[in-house]
């Protein structure tokens, strides 16, 4: 056999192969397609359709009537805020104090001269008082309640020399007595005025005790 009837067989055969191939996968691909269409068409007889009623739903019940005598709850405790206290510095402010004008101070008046001093008290113009006195200047109330005492007084000497006041410093016990004393020393007593440094009369005072004994029998 030639070359070129080999060839020619060659070819031939490849062709039948291609020919052969291409048959049996138009065959194939009936086959799978006639059983794919045939399960389809048994499953969609075999399946059973069926309406779905919905159900209307159940009527609304009344809300249950509140418990009675129930206590009323407190509210609820409100959750107070907690408060932020902020502290700001303030800014420094500058104070101009003004100058308070001079004061003027005026010295206080000067005191008065002291009165001169006496160098010359009061004395009696008729020597010892106790010789203005006698058994008949003794009060009867006294002698009757057979009072006696010693009573001080003091006289207030006039720049004149008369007795211008008598206060009883310590008494006997007996007002008769203490009365009788003012009375005749104020009445009959005569002083000497009492004199200050330039020679001038002025007031004084003299203390006298006088003792009242009722006379013996």
């Amino acid at each position: 056999m030639s070359y070129a009837q080999k060839k020619e067989l060659s070819g031939n055969r490849t062709l039948a192969i291609i020919i052969v191939a291409i048959l049996q996968f138009t065959l194939g691909y009936a086959i799978v397609t006639g059983l794919a269409y045939n399960v389809i068409k048994h499953a969609a007889e075999n399946l059973k359709t069926f309406d779905v009623e919905e159900q209307p739903p159940p009527p609304e019940q009344p809300p249950p009537p509140p418990p009675k005598n129930v206590p009323e709850l407190p509210p609820p405790p409100v959750a107070m805020k907690p408060i932020v206290e902020t502290h700001m510095e303030a800014s420094p402010q500058i104070v101009t104090i003004p100058t308070p004008p001079p004061m003027h101070i005026e010295a206080p008046p000067a005191p008065p001269a002291p009165p001169p001093a006496k160098v010359v008290r009061a004395q009696s113009a008729k020597g010892n008082l106790l010789n203005l006195f006698s058994s008949e200047d003794y009060p009867d109330s006294a002698l009757r309640s057979n009072a006696e005492g010693s009573t001080t007084v003091r006289l207030s000497i006039g720049s004149n020399g008369r007795v211008t006041g008598c206060d009883v410093i310590s008494s006997s016990g007996h007002s008769d007595l203490d009365n009788a004393t003012c009375r005749i020393l104020t009445s009959r007593a005569r002083f000497t005025p009492a004199r200050n440094s330039d020679g001038t009369p002025t007031n004084d005072t003299y203390t006298q005790r006088v003792t009242w004994r009722l006379p013996s029998e």
